[in-house]
C-alpha cells in the first residue's frame, strides 16, 4: 500500500511524504526542519526513519528547511545533476550526502525512483515517479511553465498524481505582481495555470489515476475552489465524475494534509 502525506504547499514552503509502510521518503523540504520534524511525528516519524529525501530544484520553497535537517540528520539526498550542483554550492556540508539521480531511475528502500525533467526556471528542475515494489505509483509534478511530452510520460499511469494548479490566470494577469513577475509566472518556465493543470490531470485520471492533489496553490492568484472547480469542468468535459471516478483533492498551504492511499494493484 502507497500512502502519500503533504506537510506543506504553496509559494511559501512545499514538503510532502511518500510511504509503502516500510520505506519513507520525503519529497522537498521547503518548510522548517521543525516543522518538518512536527509533521513527521503526527505520522508517527522521525526524520531518521527517512529513506532519503528526493530535491525537485533547488528554489527556497522547495529547500529552505533541508540544511537545519542535514545537520541534525544526515540523510541522503537525491536531485538532478544540475540541482546537485546548486545545492553543493549552497549548503557547503552537504557534498558527501548528494547523490545525482540517474534518469533512468533509482532503488530507493523499496521504491523504484525516476525523475523527470520539468520547464522551470532553475538549473535542472524535475519532477518524480515513485513506484513500490506492489506495483502501486505516485508522481509529483508541480513547479512548471508547461507540459511536455517528457511529463506525461512521467505520470500518465500513475495511481496518484500530485499536479500543479498555481494560479487563475485572469486573476493573475488583473493583479498586483509586477509585470516581470506576472511574465515570468505565466512563461513556459513559470508554473501551471489552473487550466493547464486541468489538463494534466484529466489525461492522467483517463490512464488510471485514482487519487489526484492539486498542489502549489499561490496564495495571491488562486483559491482552492477556484482550482477545484476548474480542474471538475475539464474533468466533467471528458466524460470523468470527481468524487466517483476519482478522488480529487487541494493540498493545505501549511499544514499537514489528509492521506491519500491506494493499495496493491490486483493480478
Amino acid at each position: 500500500m502507497l500512502t502519500l502525506h503533504t506537510l506543506a504547499s504553496g509559494s511559501s514552503g512545499n514538503a510532502m511524504l511518500v510511504s509503502d509502510g516500510r520505506t519513507h521518503i520525503l519529497l522537498d523540504a521547503g518548510i522548517s526542519a521543525r516543522r518538518i520534524g512536527q509533521g513527521l511525528a503526527q505520522l508517527g516519524l522521525r526524520p531518521g526513519e527517512l529513506a532519503g529525501v528526493l530535491i525537485t530544484h533547488e528554489h527556497s520553497d522547495h529547500i529552505a528547511g533541508l540544511t537545519t535537517l542535514l545537520k541534525n540528520c544526515p540523510l541522503p539526498v537525491w536531485a538532478t545533476r544540475g540541482t546537485c550542483g546548486e545545492l553543493r554550492r549552497r549548503i557547503p556540508f552537504v557534498d558527501g550526502l548528494v547523490h545525482a539521480a540517474p534518469a533512468e531511475g533509482f532503488g530507493l528502500g523499496s521504491f523504484w525512483v525516476r525523475p523527470f525533467p520539468t520547464s522551470h526556471d532553475a538549473a535542472e528542475s524535475a519532477g518524480f515517479r515513485l513506484t513500490a515494489d506492489g506495483g502501486e505509483t505516485a508522481a509529483v509534478a508541480t513547479d512548471l511553465g508547461v507540459v511536455t511530452g517528457a511529463v506525461l510520460d512521467g505520470v500518465l499511469g500513475a495511481d496518484i498524481l500530485v499536479a500543479e494548479t498555481n494560479h487563475d490566470e485572469e486573476w493573475l494577469r488583473s493583479g498586483p505582481y509586477p509585470y516581470y513577475l506576472k511574465q515570468r509566472v505565466l512563461g513556459d518556465r513559470g508554473h501551471l495555470s489552473n487550466e493547464a493543470g486541468a489538463e494534466l490531470v484529466s489525461a492522467a485520471v483517463e490512464a488510471g489515476a485514482r487519487e489526484v492533489v492539486l498542489a502549489h496553490l499561490s496564495a495571491e492568484n488562486d483559491t482552492p475552489a477556484r482550482a477545484r472547480q476548474a480542474v471538475c469542468r475539464r474533468l466533467a468535459a471528458a466524460g470523468i465524475a470527481p468524487e466517483g471516478d476519482v478522488r480529487l483533492t487541494v493540498a493545505p498551504r501549511d499544514r499537514l494534509g489528509e492521506p491519500h492511499t491506494v493499495g496493491r494493484r490486483a493480478g
